[in-house]
């Protein structure tokens, strides 16, 4: 099935800023995390289409080869921007360079033979709300290809060498006719390292790699975010006749929280109070990520009002003044009235049906509604 465009996927313009993709991105991520819609494949699908988006686009060279290439830009298998993207593999120049080499005159060089760069490697790390704000140092375990111990990743078996490919005779290309074209591709025998091994190691099986589960300490940066990523280099895969290892992408998710809602550097939280001391104020005790504190509540607050918290909400991980938490209030109706309590209230609600003054909003919401059916 056809890959949907990024920027449809994510719900942003092709000229989205940085912090438009990481906020759409957030968006997406809380909405179908597998952890919020278990056993929800649908929802399982559009979380890592969200993941594949942000990845690419959150990357500037890898942005750039997919606004110029398409997907073709950014998928290693079609070489296209590949090895601008950090993937390897040929660039987009070689799927016609290939074909026309020949019919031009041009010749190519064994561009594909020797060392290779190992793979990136990707792990989601999910974090508490409370872990992400003030950092951590957390341990992962995650399987990936490490240098073959017996063989010193050759992929020969100890006192013997690869030798010659007789396929390509050692160049890594073999050419073939099609129709006016002389078309040259890779080896399909030794891959394009023009060399064959005819005695393979007894533990990679002539691979030069085998598989292991890593175990790393990652530390987290205090005040990361959904979609953050902490590059760990050298710890990808493996690289083939000895070239370099890969790197290790930490992705971060951020689960929900049972009582804050982040947004960028600040938190919202609802404070829920009763109708009484909304009427007549007080004060509150308030959670904050530090620990309690007092909000004086004014008389007559009504229910939404935001009441601010300065300096309570997340120091940016890439440094500035940290954000403010922003608590919502939220009226609360009693319920389950006893009779002398339902017997005040109808006294209450008695004093006030005299003097509109009291429901400002109210009386002018019906004088609305009376002018609209007025003008009908």
């Amino acid at each position: 099935m056809a890959k949907r465009d990024y920027y449809e996927v994510l719900g942003v313009e092709r000229g989205a800023s940085e912090a438009d993709l990481k906020k759409a991105y957030r968006r997406l991520a809380m909405k179908y995390h597998p952890d919020r819609n278990p056993d929800d494949k649908e929802a399982e699908e559009k979380f890592k289409e969200a993941n594949e988006a942000y990845e690419i686009l959150s990357d500037a060279s890898k942005r750039t080869a997919y606004d110029q290439y398409g997907h073709a830009g950014v998928d290693p298998s079609m070489g296209a921007g590949a090895a601008g993207a950090g993937f390897g593999g040929s660039n987009f120049s070689d799927i016609f360079g290939d074909v026309f080499s020949d019919f031009f005159g041009g010749a190519r060089g064994n561009a594909r033979g020797g060392a290779q760069r190992g793979s990136d490697l990707r792990y989601t790390l999910e974090l508490d709300l409370e872990e992400a704000v003030r950092g951590t140092t957390v341990t992962i375990r995650i399987p990936t290809l490490v240098e073959c111990k017996t063989c010193s990743g050759s992929g020969a078996k100890k006192g013997s060498t690869p030798v010659t490919c007789t396929t390509c005779g050692g160049i890594g290309q073999v050419r073939m006719q099609q129709g006016f074209f002389s078309v040259q591709q890779t080896c399909p025998r030794c891959h394009g390292t023009g060399k064959m091994i005819t005695d393979p190691c007894p533990s990679c099986h002539g691979m030069g790699r085998v598989e292991e589960q890593k175990t790393l300490s990652v530390k987290v940066p205090p005040g990361v975010d959904t979609g953050d990523r902490i590059r760990l280099s050298g710890e990808g895969e493996a690289g083939s006749l000895g070239g370099p290892a890969g790197d290790l992408y930490v992705v971060v998710n951020v689960r929900e929280h049972p009582i804050f809602q982040r947004d960028g550097k600040n938190l919202y939280c609802d404070v829920p109070i009763s109708f009484v001391d909304a009427a007549l104020g007080g004060e509150l005790e308030v959670p904050t990520l530090d620990g309690r504190v007092k909000l004086k509540i004014p008389d007559g607050t009504q229910t939404g009002k935001l009441f601010r918290l300065r300096g309570k909400g997340v120091a940016p991980v890439r440094g500035g003044s940290p954000g403010d938490l922003m608590c919502r209030v939220m009226v609360e109706t009693p319920v389950n009235l006893s009779r002398r309590q339902r017997e005040l209230l109808e006294e209450f609600r008695n004093t006030l049906q005299s003097d509109s003054s009291h429901s400002p909003k109210a009386s002018g919401w019906f004088e609305g509604v009376k002018r609209f059916f007025e003008d009908l």
